[in-house]
């Protein structure tokens, strides 16, 4: 029967198999007995399919890696020295990456919880995050700061213990560093949780986190544009939500850099962008009244053995409520973002920002007559003069921006910077150091 089976899948056009594959892919089981039948499932035809899914691949003879800033061979650059971040002398003008227009995301307004791994060993896993396999934080040769390492068959909880509220935003970055070998990549799940009360790392949510809610998506990487994402949600163990796969087209280009995920909550309603893609608008996506306070990251099991991929994750932060730049900034005469966001040292505004600039670009717009003043703050790492200089560099880009990227007439801004002198956190936290980083708008 193996052999009839096997030889039958060979009998079958490539590309529909692939895509018949992932279809089923999509609707693998809810718990680690199912995922690992499906592994045998994947072993058992993957001798009789290689060759032809190979032929179907568009490039097949190449590396399959896009991106000329990923790592020379696939094995993790661990302990690394980072790049250093361009010099922000220097003389060219702060320049904003070009943005798709229907890029819409606008962060929380308050920072419940965010993750850098400034303060955690190199080689260990973060402090108070929880997993059932293994993780150490790592620098990286070619990205500035501490990236966490992820590795196959291991599931992570994250150390927050605060909940999220019922409007809410989750970001982070991730690197996946990809090799075409002739397999499925390995799949990465991402997500939150509602522990219930309990302790939000308990060892009990590492195999049974869907007992009281979740709301989850899986990436399926593959090369040639054909990565695919799909999100469900449960609620006390039974599934609730169950979107169909959709195409992330653009995913392989960001091999080997930074890729950008943004989670959008809004009671019910879930939200994700990949870069500056929209992926999911679901109205109904989350069972209501219930509480989040816990993300989850998986990386699933593959056919890849350590050295054949690499996954490292940074930056993430959860922040809670709706910004309303136009109440603020035109009633209250001030509005303060964090959702501004700047490469390392740097006053370059980095694209994610740009759903941000654009409502405030809005708000401009609507009352025409309105002035206003932007000022640059900081955290107080480093030197006080420096950090002085950068927030006054990074305001100057973000009247540029408005500028340049949306029509605002510069005699309507003026900037400045105070670097660390006008704290609104605790710089001896996290979450306080990521507010102060932070821009305002200032009606004149």
């Amino acid at each position: 029967m193996k052999k009839i089976f096997v030889l039958t899948l060979l009998l079958v056009p490539a590309t529909v198999f692939c895509q018949g594959f992932l279809d089923r892919l999509k609707k693998k089981a809810q718990n680690k007995a199912e995922q690992k039948a499906e592994q045998k499932v994947e072993k058992a035809i993957d001798k009789g399919v290689d060759k032809a899914e190979q032929a179907a691949k568009p490039g097949a003879k190449s590396t399959g890696a896009k991106s000329p800033d990923s790592a020379a061979t696939s094995k993790a650059p661990v302990a690394a020295t980072p790049v250093p971040a361009p010099p922000t002398e220097a003389a060219a003008a702060p320049v904003v990456l070009k943005s798709n227009s229907r890029f819409d995301f606008i962060p929380g307004e308050q920072i419940v919880y965010t993750e850098s791994f400034e303060q955690d060993v190199i080689g260990e896993l973060p402090t108070g995050w929880n997993t059932t396999g293994t993780g150490e934080v790592v620098t990286l040769n070619n990205y500035p700061g501490k990236w966490l390492q992820l590795h196959q068959r291991s599931f992570y909880l994250t150390s927050n213990q605060k909940e999220f509220g019922e409007n809410y935003t989750v970001e982070f970055d991730v690197i996946m560093q990809l090799k075409y070998n002739g397999h499925f990549y390995p799949y990465f799940s991402f997500g939150f949780i509602g522990t219930n009360g309990e302790p939000a790392a308990g060892n009990d949510f590492l195999r049974n986190y869907r007992k009281y809610a979740s709301g989850e998506a899986i990436i399926y990487p593959a090369d040639a544009g054909r990565s695919t994402i799909d999100i469900r949600s449960f609620k006390d163990g039974r599934e609730y939500y169950n979107g169909d796969n959709q195409v992330v087209n653009t995913l392989s280009d960001y091999w080997g850099k930074p890729a950008h995920i943004a989670i959008q909550v809004q009671k019910e309603r879930m939200r994700i962008w990949v870069g500056q893609n929209k992926i999911f608008d679901a109205p109904k996506a989350l069972a209501p009244g219930v509480q989040m306070n816990q993300l989850i990251f998986e990386v699933h099991t593959s056919s890849y053995k350590e050295d054949q991929y690499a996954m490292y994750l940074s930056n993430l932060k959860v922040a809670k409520g709706i910004p309303d730049a136009r109440h603020k900034l035109v009633e209250e005469g001030k509005f303060s973002t964090t959702g501004i966001l700047f490469d390392v040292n740097s006053d370059v505004i980095r694209e994610e920002s740009y759903g941000v600039l654009k409502d405030i670009a809005g708000v401009l717009k609507e009352h025409a007559g309105i002035k206003v003043k932007i000022v640059g703050h900081t955290d107080s790492d480093g030197d006080d003069q420096k950090n002085l200089q950068l927030s006054q560099k990074r305001a100057a880009a973000v009247v540029k921006a408005l500028q340049d990227e949306f029509g605002i007439d510069g005699a309507r801004l003026q900037s400045a910077g105070k670097g660390e002198s006008a704290p609104v956190g605790d710089n001896k936290t996290k979450e306080g150091k990521a507010l102060n980083r932070r821009v305002e708008f200032i009606k004149l």
